[in-house]
């Protein structure tokens, strides 16, 4: 019996993981930290695949070498290698994109393809995601199933630079529909919400809704700590 291996930083995966135990045969292990990921920890379990559904961490190439990593990016490969990818699409004005499935190289998102499947970009991430992880088990199914061979990627190469914090406000913003862009597409766990700094507060914006007149949202204020309090922390 084959063993396969999920790894993933976020808790929403185990939802995953239990889909994929119960519907395909096999042995299935998981993953949530990068201290877990090790060689000697590898060798014991022997997957067969690794797949990595989201993972913010460099795989270290003694595992990439030694074992079929499978990851999943969010944009139609080689376009959009790099960071940040449904943040760089969405402020680029795509409204779909590609599900790519793709063994994990060292060099970064430029290996081989197993599958892509069409995505949409509508509403916030953590919906988006939601979508993205539905797709990742259909990929996940078929590498299996069909024993997918990967091809190497073609075309044009476009590289996306991870976003930053401070390119989480809305300060800079003219247009409405930016502004929805950016609260929904920064909606969801382990990403800084869509923010405006007033002075003496920070406002932080999530679950956005637009409909051409105006923009609403949930607004939460957080005092900014003072000169005196920033310096008994430092």
């Amino acid at each position: 019996m084959s063993t396969y291996l999920i790894v993933s930083q976020h808790q929403r995966h185990q939802t995953l993981f239990n889909r994929l135990q119960q519907t395909l045969k096999g042995q299935w292990e998981y993953i949530s930290t990068p201290e877990q990921l090790t060689v000697e920890k590898l060798s014991v379990i022997n997957p067969k695949y690794i797949f990595i559904p989201h993972w913010s961490h460099k795989v270290p190439v003694e595992i990439t070498d030694k074992f079929v990593c499978i990851m999943f990016h969010m944009t139609d490969l080689p376009f959009g290698r790099g960071g940040s990818p449904l943040q760089n699409l969405i402020v680029r004005g795509i409204k779909e994109t590609q599900l790519s499935a793709f063994r994990c190289i060292e060099k970064l998102d430029a290996g081989p393809i197993y599958g892509k499947l069409p995505l949409l970009l509508s509403g916030s991430a953590r919906e988006i995601f939601d979508r993205a992880d539905t797709l990742v088990s259909q990929l996940i199914f078929d590498i299996i199933q069909k024993n997918i061979q990967p091809s190497e990627q073609t075309g044009n190469i476009t590289a996306f630079k991870r976003r930053t914090p401070e390119q989480s406000n809305l300060s800079s913003l003219v247009n409405l529909s930016d502004i929805y862009d950016y609260i929904r597409m920064l909606d969801a766990d382990g990403y800084p919400n869509a923010f405006l700094n007033s002075g003496k507060f920070i406002l932080t914006f999530t679950d956005a809704a637009y409909d051409a007149e105006q923009v609403t949202a949930q607004v939460v204020f957080k005092r900014m700590p003072t000169e005196s309090e920033i310096g008994k922390c430092s």
